[in-house]
């Protein structure tokens, strides 16, 4: 599980509050865009040492930003040693409105204005025809963090070259399930994610990751990871093993037209009792569903994801199912699954990501911008036979404006339908969001 940094009073949150603003105002240095693959390395590269990417043409975006032109990251102090700044700052508005039995479910959900987050990396590589990349990366309130904890390590690894097409990464990483965890929050259409019950954030382990083809088609990684090994931890689940196999069916991302598949597995390790929980699509909202503890042998996770995508048009979808090892409840099956469609009306693409087998972020090619619009319908089961968490169903009505290659001004209706105690209640949440991601 994650390492939190404990909040170190008022002071030192205005502190870091003003320090995230003023390297959103004044980038500090060269920046780098977003990248069509991930920054991490090396994947059919024998030395693990990327060509510099090409500067991109500058556009005047009628929404200030920095430049839109890349590098390699810098050699600091020395040639053998290079280090990448990165961030990513999300600010939201959340509005709710409730029928009766809504409250009586999950209480009054108050308005709330926040910080979504601000996450904060050094990224690089050190050595010599032999290179070993780092990662190190903090969270100010990010999604599913502890709300005792302002501040919380969520990556601190390296990863070593094995041969020209594969990669170890050992520490605090992500385990590779789900599409909704495995791709950055920061670049899916929709604004939250809904599978939360059946995945973890970051947890402390080894992943392994290869990239089969000259094109880079497909994409499997598996590993395992312990919570105790944390640092400070104060959980004891034992040791989680994953493995996620993606990858390209249909191959023409130069024109914005591929289709991805991917199909993945989650062994969730527990101490003799297991929770599931989750928010629909809100980082500020009570959990809708939750199963309360219940004692268990662990569980098995599969996941199925899609997606395809023509130009500025995208349907991605996703499905995970949870068998639970609890004989004294009848080893419970839960479910969630979602569809999202987009049309980026102005035409472009998200470009594909084949280091990590999923799609980043819009980039704009007019200095207007790129208009999204967005729809979501998700399910989320976490009722069978004694153990009943909770069921919801959500509508999604949203549309986000990709401003420049880091700006994004998103606003999303969502409509929640929460079947549990007895009483089927809905609420409706508007949420708005300011993004800015280096």
């Amino acid at each position: 599980m994650r390492q939190a940094i404990k909040n170190r009073g008022s002071a030192a949150k205005r502190v870091g509050t003003a320090a995230a603003m003023v390297v959103t105002l004044t980038g500090g240095g060269s920046a780098l865009a977003q990248e069509t693959e991930s920054s991490s390395e090396p994947i059919m590269t024998a030395t693990a040492v990327a060509a510099p990417p090409a500067v991109a043409a500058p556009i005047d975006y009628i929404v200030p930003d920095l430049s839109p032109a890349r590098g390699a990251p810098r050699a600091w102090p020395s040639a053998g040693f290079t280090l990448r700044p990165s961030a990513a700052i999300l600010g939201d508005y959340t509005s709710f409105s409730q029928d009766d039995d809504s409250v009586a479910q999950v209480g009054k959900q108050k308005d709330t204005a926040e910080w979504r987050s601000f996450r904060f990396q050094v990224l690089g590589s050190f050595g010599g025809t032999y290179r070993i990349n780092y990662q190190l990366g903090a969270e100010y309130k990010g999604f599913d963090s502890d709300p005792t904890d302002n501040w919380q390590l969520t990556d601190m690894s390296v990863t070593f070259p094995v041969g020209a097409s594969t990669r170890v990464a050992v520490g605090k990483i992500k385990e590779t399930f789900s599409y909704e965890m495995v791709g950055d929050a920061a670049n899916l259409p929709q604004s939250e994610r809904v599978l939360s019950p059946f995945f973890v954030s970051r947890n402390t382990g080894v992943r392994v990751t290869h990239v089969f083809g000259p094109t880079k088609r497909v994409n499997v990684s598996y590993g395992f990871a312990n919570d105790t090994w944390d640092i400070g931890t104060t959980t004891h689940r034992g040791t989680d093993y994953f493995g996620r196999v993606s990858g390209l069916a249909w191959d023409d991302t130069a024109n914005g037209h591929y289709l991805h598949l991917g199909a993945s597995w989650r062994y969730v390790a527990d101490d003799g009792k297991t929770r599931y929980k989750g928010r629909p699509g809100s980082n500020v909202s009570s959990n809708y569903v939750d199963t309360g503890e219940f004692p268990s042998d662990g569980a098995n996770h599969y996941g199925l994801e899609g997606l395809v995508s023509w130009g500025g048009l995208s349907l991605l979808g996703e499905y995970t199912r949870a068998d639970v090892k609890a004989p004294a409840k009848g080893d419970p099956r839960f479910s969630g699954w979602y569809l999202t469609g987009s049309w980026v009306m102005t035409g472009e693409s998200r470009p594909y990501d084949r280091k990590s087998g999923y799609a980043r972020r819009v980039i704009p090619t007019s200095r207007w911008g790129a208009p999204e619009l967005v729809v979501r319908y998700s399910d989320v089961d976490l009722d069978d036979g004694p153990v009943q968490g909770g069921r919801f169903t959500r509508v999604d009505l949203g549309v986000n404006w990709w401003a420049t290659t880091r700006w994004k001004f998103g606003l999303d209706w969502g409509h929640t339908e929460l079947d549990r105690m007895g009483k089927s209640g809905t609420t409706d949440t508007v949420l708005t969001r300011i993004q800015w991601v280096y």
